[in-house]
């Protein structure tokens, strides 16, 4: 019966239809913003994009992996973290690192280090220079926050404060995540000839494109959080747990096509190799972040979903533990979101009410 109920989910194929005409969006509650290419010393080509909405900031949000900067900007939810801070007046401005899926670079082969020590310190100095200030604040998620913490680590300068969502330093996974990472499935799909993976699905998919989502129909995972998505079951298949549903609410739910794609297979390597060690090490396997804790001696609020199956919450509170004995407690705090996940911290229907205040309260406490 179990298996029954799950082909019949598969059966209904809940996936973007691409001859649809384009959804009509909502109009951004900012006003029209500025966009700025730049390069990295190794010539990958990225994107800062500056919403001016008044004189706290600059601050620049950054993206995790498989995604863009897109997360947000979303229109789907009432409030982003781009309206909401523009409203505040910040000096927003979204930064597109090598791996956003609306980079052409994305599709290179590319690993965090590259995103650590090019991508971060090149689009901090690019703020700082065409904003005219000495130093910013960051917001970051995910990938994009282990990677600003060894941009820091690596000695990164002109970073005021930060606030880190889900990860930093360590990654503390639960146990799918640590048996898939166990058995070194990226390695493997690198070694079979495989440049990169996507969660990006949509209605012209051959039969293999679709076996291969049917296969996911038995994921594990709790009975209220499947779905009729095939983009939602590659998620949780690529990364893990990523959201509560009932925080996600439906509208984004249903466009996640827009917001996943692809991923090169160096940065899942070494993204497994940070999971298997439990903290952040280079794409060699070497330690070379977390001697240099002194290096991230900003003040930092971190930001975890209380009920993250992706991230356990235990991953922050290793951090604020490390850095508060090496550079003093007087610099970090840590704030649990009940009923949250990972990503619905930014992108959940009510993150406007229930997680930015927090992230708002640091950037204030912390502004120019």
């Amino acid at each position: 019966m179990l298996i029954l109920s799950r082909w019949k989910s598969f059966t209904r194929w809940d996936v973007h239809d691409p001859d649809v005409p384009p959804r009509q969006r909502r109009s951004l509650k900012v006003d029209a913003p500025v966009v700025h290419w730049f390069s990295t010393s190794d010539g990958a080509q990225l994107r800062l994009t500056r919403y001016q909405g008044g004189s706290k900031g600059p601050v620049m949000l950054v993206h995790c992996i498989g995604v863009s900067s897109l997360m947000y900007s979303m229109d789907t939810v009432e409030t982003n973290l781009l309206e909401y801070l523009f409203a505040e007046g910040y000096d927003v401005w979204l930064l597109d690192f090598r791996l956003s899926i609306e980079l052409p670079d994305s599709l290179a082969q590319a690993t965090l280090d590259d995103v650590a020590t090019k991508d971060y310190p090149a689009a901090a100095a690019k703020v700082r220079e065409l904003a005219g200030v000495e130093s910013i604040q960051v917001v970051a998620h995910g990938v994009g926050s282990s990677t600003f913490a060894m941009a820091m680590l690596s000695g990164m300068q002109g970073v005021r404060s930060a606030v880190c969502s889900q990860v930093s330093t360590h990654l503390i996974p639960p146990t799918i995540n640590r048996l898939k990472t166990g058995v070194c499935i990226s390695g493997a799909l690198a070694r079979a000839g495989l440049k990169s993976v996507t969660a990006y699905v949509d209605r012209s998919a051959g039969w293999t494109d679709r076996l291969y989502d049917w296969s996911l129909v038995m994921y594990p995972m709790a009975s209220e959080e499947r779905c009729d998505s095939p983009v939602c079951r590659r998620i949780t298949s690529l990364y893990g747990h990523l959201y509560e549903h009932d925080k996600l609410g439906q509208p984004t739910h249903h466009v996640l096509h827009e917001m996943f794609g692809t991923v090169n297979m160096r940065s899942l390597q070494q993204l497994g190799s940070i999971t298997r060690k439990r903290h952040l090490v280079d794409a060699a396997g070497d330690e070379a972040y977390l001697p240099n804790l002194d290096r991230m001696a900003i003040p930092i609020a971190f930001i975890h979903g209380g009920e993250n199956e992706c991230v356990l919450p235990k991953s922050t509170q290793i951090t604020l533990d490390v850095l508060s004995k090496r550079n003093g407690a007087g610099l970090y705090k840590r704030h649990i979101i009940p009923d949250y996940g990972h990503v619905d911290c930014i992108i959940g229907e009510n993150a406007s009410i229930d997680v930015f205040p927090f992230i708002l309260q640091h950037l204030d406490e912390t502004a120019a």
